[in-house]
């Protein structure tokens, strides 16, 4: 996504990634930086990437990931003398105990700790670890010695733990980090040299080995051959959720009601009309041994109501008409369950699953919603706003987690919404398959479908 605004434009940062459970936000925290205009590579330490693969970071930052400190880059330069030079801010988050120790103590046995001590530009270090370890005068001391080289520390934060306790240790707000990273760029002036030329970097195939099945478009409930009960979306944003999916490498089943534009080629497509087909197209891809595939993107805008009852000849105008409505079936919910029931049957991995609520003048309803059905991800926009409706190229949206705080975009694309929807996706999907316990956890509830 090319990003035309921000705090952070034409600064180079080095994002540095150490071995902490909470290194899977570091994603997050690296598409922050590049929506407020930073260009960004990344530094890892080798236990870092237990947590989360390179191959995420170098797809997403345009760079190689520096992991091994005695690695050269492709031009033979050394990796970590590269970032210190080439940097305006490093910004280590998260950073675990050991790091702490092993940076206030100047041993560079990663590659962070390396461009740390070969770099004259600000750091910026956020810790997380358990409260216990934070808390140890052994810490607490290395964080001193970090303030005295004039490293800002972004304290973590009260809260539950990795280890079930509650103590100070959380990783920090994702904003207070970029906002720290900014104060900390405020007096210093942009470098006048170039920036280091963007590789082209793999191949984006992020998703490659992985089933994404979309729901796009409304359907339409008939009332006579002629007439029918519909709604005004036009599959524009689930369309676009395919099209980003089927391009990052994802084998892609687009169950496709009624739309105003073509499905991408190279998709599977499944057409249907009335909630009761897309009913059915759901059923084939949730069968009673497991889930068939390992994402599920509820875009579709299901109608509400359809007629109880059907004429199978077209009614005449005569003195007008009354409908005797019924209420539809709510698809994801029921899709849900048979994930849940294929999950306990086969122990099969839990696919991520993700609702989207079309709203009127607010989402405050949103966040109810997705507690009380239970998928990973919700998200919502009001229709009401302009560019945000029906039939537009564009969307804002707010999208809601389970384990996170809500995270309202700017208006943007509705391609860029699928981009950083996926991105957000993939984080979920790597965190699975890098916890062998998530393919055991109950799948939750559902949520209502429905977008523009």
């Amino acid at each position: 996504m090319t990003v035309q605004s921000g705090r952070l434009v034409g600064r180079r940062i080095a994002l540095g990634i150490t071995g902490s459970i909470a290194a899977y936000k570091a994603v997050e925290l690296l598409r922050l930086f590049q929506t407020e205009g930073a260009d960004v590579r990344v530094l890892m330490t080798p236990s870092a990437t237990a947590f989360i693969g390179p191959l995420t970071l170098e797809t997403l930052s345009r760079h190689p990931v520096d992991v091994d400190v005695l690695a050269l880059q492709a031009d033979g330069r050394i990796g970590h003398i590269s970032a210190a030079n080439d940097v305006e801010a490093i910004v280590v988050a998260p950073a675990t105990a050991h790091w702490l120790g092993s940076m206030a103590h100047g041993v560079a046995g990663d590659s962070i700790t390396a461009a740390c001590l070969a770099t004259s530009v600000p750091v910026v270090v956020a810790p997380a670890m358990d409260g216990g370890m934070y808390a140890h005068p052994a810490t607490q001391a290395n964080v001193a010695r970090l303030l005295e080289f004039g490293y800002r520390i972004v304290e973590p934060e009260l809260g539950p733990l990795a280890s079930g306790m509650v103590g100070r240790g959380r990783l920090a707000a994702l904003p207070r980090i970029v906002d720290a990273t900014v104060e900390a760029l405020s007096g210093v002036a942009p470098a006048q040299a170039a920036a280091p030329a963007l590789t082209s970097g793999p191949t984006r195939v992020d998703f490659a080995g992985r089933h994404v099945v979309v729901t796009a478009g409304g359907t339409i409930e008939p009332i006579d051959p002629v007439r029918f009960i519909g709604n005004r979306s036009t599959g524009k944003m689930g369309i676009a959720i395919a099209e980003e999916a089927l391009d990052r490498g994802a084998a892609v089943t687009l169950i496709l009601g009624n739309v105003n534009v073509d499905p991408p080629a190279g998709v599977h497509v499944a057409r249907v009309e009335t909630a009761a087909e897309m009913q059915a197209a759901l059923r084939a891809l949730t069968p009673p041994e497991g889930p068939a595939f390992d994402v599920l993107v509820m875009a579709a805008a299901v109608a509400d109501f359809r007629p109880k009852a059907a004429s199978d000849h077209k009614i005449g105008r005569g003195s007008g008409m009354k409908l005797e409505l019924d209420a539809t079936p709510d698809l994801l919910a029921e899709a849900v369950e048979r994930v849940r029931a294929g999950i306990r049957a086969s122990g099969a991995p839990r696919p991520i699953l993700v609702g989207f609520a079309a709203e009127t003048g607010s989402t405050d309803r949103a966040a109810e919603k997705l507690r009380a059905k239970g998928v990973d991800m919700l998200v919502a926009n009001d229709v009401t706003e302009p560019g945000s409706g029906f039939g537009t190229d564009t969307n804002r949206v707010t999208i809601f987690y389970t384990d996170g705080a809500p995270e309202q975009l700017p208006m943007l694309s509705k391609r860029e919404v699928a981009e950083l929807l996926l991105d957000r996706i993939l984080i979920r999907l790597d965190s699975r398959e890098t916890d062998p316990g998530a393919a055991a956890e109950e799948a939750p509830t559902a949520t209502t479908e429905a977008t523009t």
